[in-house]
């Protein structure tokens, strides 16, 4: 799915409504890259998730947000780990779906994406694509399945 970055709806909203719930969105800092992946591990996410997730950490500034409460981690979104101009992967943990807290990650990547100089961004693989047209509008890429990922390495 392709997201025009120069139409983004405002951060600043998404941002107060996880506040609300006690969940902080952030940039995710490098000394935080073992306790992240470790906690994404427990949660069962896909190991190329985790791979990417890694990836984003050897960027500067680090490509990875962050939804924390209590110094545990919630939820993760990421851009630029695949591909340079790539949103994903975004995941969070079963029991803090549905507050908002998947739009606020999403949105934060992508404006940081905006503010370093994209004009779009791809969702590199859209498992929700309803979630990225109601948050961002996406609008589906025509014959982009399996796009990048074609003939990737699952085992």
């Amino acid at each position: 799915m392709l997201i025009k970055l120069y139409a983004l709806p405002p951060l600043e909203p998404a941002l107060k409504k996880t506040q609300k719930t006690g969940i902080a969105i952030r940039r995710a800092l490098t000394p935080e890259k073992s306790v992240i992946l470790k906690r994404l591990r427990q949660a069962d996410f896909p190991a190329s998730w985790l791979d990417e997730c890694e990836t984003a950490f050897s960027r500067h500034p680090v490509s990875c947000f962050i939804a924390g409460q209590e110094g545990k981690i919630q939820g993760f979104a990421c851009y630029d780990a695949t591909l340079k101009g790539i949103f994903g992967p975004i995941g969070l943990l079963p029991d803090i779906k549905n507050k908002g807290i998947g739009r606020a990650l999403l949105l934060s990547c992508l404006h940081a994406m905006k503010a370093e100089g994209y004009g779009y961004a791809v969702v590199g693989w859209a498992g929700e694509p309803e979630f990225f047209r109601k948050c961002a509008g996406a609008l589906e890429i025509p014959d982009s399945e399996p796009g990048l990922y074609k003939g990737i390495l699952l085992h």
